[in-house]
């Protein structure tokens, strides 16, 4: 399995102009974040979980030239807003793109996206093959994806465990029975939005408890604000086996 970080960073608390915060001052391209998106290769299928705002220049950056599957973790636009770049993809692979998605976010899509189910299509939109997801295993050309219900704030949002990667984002809570899911991981996921308390989000010091419990051999950090601090001085205060993802970091096993 070959994972790659598309982007580990947030909307939230993005930093103004003229700002002196880490993701303006330091050098360190770790500290550069586009919005979160994950890209996963196995059993020959090209997959990506979430598609936000920098879905295109994502792709573009990390060479992805297919698309076998399109998963959504729930409709924030920081998430969603890319779907339309789907459309090379109808192109190169002459057909429509799978995505999988909870039928809330697909309402959301109705609203957003209406020109994708307008009755007389304008010609060249995105062709989406949908397939409705809930919270039980699904799989995608016989591999089996099983999906992990948290709470972001009052909103559930599904992780994914993909074989032993799981890959969690959005979440401020997560009931014991969706973290025995993740156990036994050789690489989690988790979201750590900065240190601060925040309303829908683990803080960091959260995160590392969840980690924990969960007890993957590996764990990354994603979905982070400029509020964090910089990369290299905050990996220094982290237990053995956990780490601040990066955009570009590839995982491979």
């Amino acid at each position: 399995m070959k994972v790659t970080f598309l982007g580990t960073g947030t909307s939230q608390g993005v930093p103004p102009v003229g700002c002196n915060s880490p993701v303006c001052l330091s050098t360190d391209p770790r500290d550069k974040r586009l919005r979160c998106s994950v890209h996963i290769e196995t059993h020959g299928l090209s997959i990506v979980i979430d598609a936000g705002p920098d879905f295109r220049y994502q792709l573009l950056r990390a060479g992805i030239t297919r698309l076998d599957a399109l998963i959504f973790t729930h409709e924030h636009r920081d998430h969603t807003a890319g779907l339309d770049d789907i459309r090379p993809f109808n192109y190169m692979q002459n057909g429509p793109v799978p995505v999988y998605l909870h039928k809330r976010v697909l309402d959301v899509f109705h609203r957003q996206y209406d020109y994708i189910f307008a009755e007389k299509k304008y010609p060249g939109i995105p062709e989406i093959e949908w397939h409705l997801i809930e919270n039980t295993p699904f799989h995608i050309a016989g591999l089996e994806i099983i999906p992990i219900e948290v709470m972001h704030y009052r909103l559930p949002v599904l992780g994914y465990r993909l074989g032993d990667f799981t890959y969690i984002t959005d979440a401020n809570y997560i009931h014991p029975d969706e973290m025995e899911k993740a156990a036994g991981s050789r690489h989690l996921v988790l979201n750590a939005l900065r240190h601060e308390p925040h309303i829908s989000h683990f803080t960091l010091e959260q995160a590392v408890e969840h980690a924990r419990k969960i007890g993957a051999r590996n764990t990354w950090f994603t979905h982070m604000s400029h509020q964090i601090g910089f990369h290299a001085q905050v990996n220094e205060t982290l237990p053995e086996g956990m780490a601040l993802a990066w955009d570009g970091l590839v995982l491979e096993w």
